[in-house]
């Protein structure tokens, strides 16, 4: 079973035990977020496709550490003008660890151990 999820503008297509990386959520380390936007839901039978979103069904995380990214260099040179500058940017980030995936009536659509 899995699950495409929009968060932080990005869509992500998640199963559960999965790790993400997020931009910074507000929930502290060890926290649960619930992620409502679930786009499409995959079971054992059709999938689900939401318009946009599928109805009741969500996706539970735990925050496992909050973190910077890799950093960016943005170098802008005029030539002739003397005119340099050097920024850097670390985005901000969250990883995620994919909990229960729920469906429209409540229930949680884990996977069955064969």
């Amino acid at each position: 079973m899995f699950a495409i999820v929009a968060t932080s503008g990005k869509q992500f297509r998640v199963t559960e035990g999965d790790r993400i990386l997020v931009d910074r959520v507000s929930a502290g380390v060890g926290e649960t977020v619930k992620l409502d936007s679930v786009l499409l839901l995959s079971g054992e039978d059709k999938p689900l496709v939401g318009t946009p979103f599928v109805e009741g069904a969500a996706v539970e995380a735990t925050v496992v550490s909050h973190r910077a990214g890799d950093k960016v260099i943005v170098f802008k040179f005029e030539a002739r003008k003397r005119k340099r500058r050097k920024i850097g940017h670390r985005q901000q980030l969250s990883e995620l660890r994919i909990g229960a995936i729920r469906g429209p009536g409540g229930k949680s659509e884990s996977r069955t151990e064969a």
